[in-house]
């Protein structure tokens, strides 16, 4: 995704997999799927803490149609697809939570 585009069509209160009060406790970073059905084009992001750098964003492929998103090492989502590109790094979103 480049850097200007907007994320005005992406669905953040429907976003799946969103933690719920009670994982405040659960390490991060972690992954959540957002859904963008604007585009038809779902995308990841990848939660850390306020306070704490940004995580490492790493993609690693499985095989030629799977890959899984890394952030500082840790697997947060793994991508299979019947077609079209792989995931880049710059597309993965960012986000801060407060505590």
């Amino acid at each position: 995704m480049s850097k200007t585009m907007t994320h005005r069509h992406l669905c953040w209160d429907s976003a799946a997999n969103m933690m719920p009060v009670a994982a405040a406790t659960e390490p991060c970073p972690q992954g959540v799927l957002v859904p963008n059905t604007q585009e038809n084009h779902d995308q990841i992001a990848v939660v850390y803490d306020k306070g704490n750098p940004p995580p490492e964003i790493t993609i690693k492929e499985i095989s030629g149609t799977v890959h899984t998103v890394l952030a500082d090492g840790v697997a947060v989502a793994v991508v299979a697809r019947a077609t079209g590109p792989a995931p880049r790094v710059d597309e993965v979103l960012l986000v801060e939570r407060s505590l």
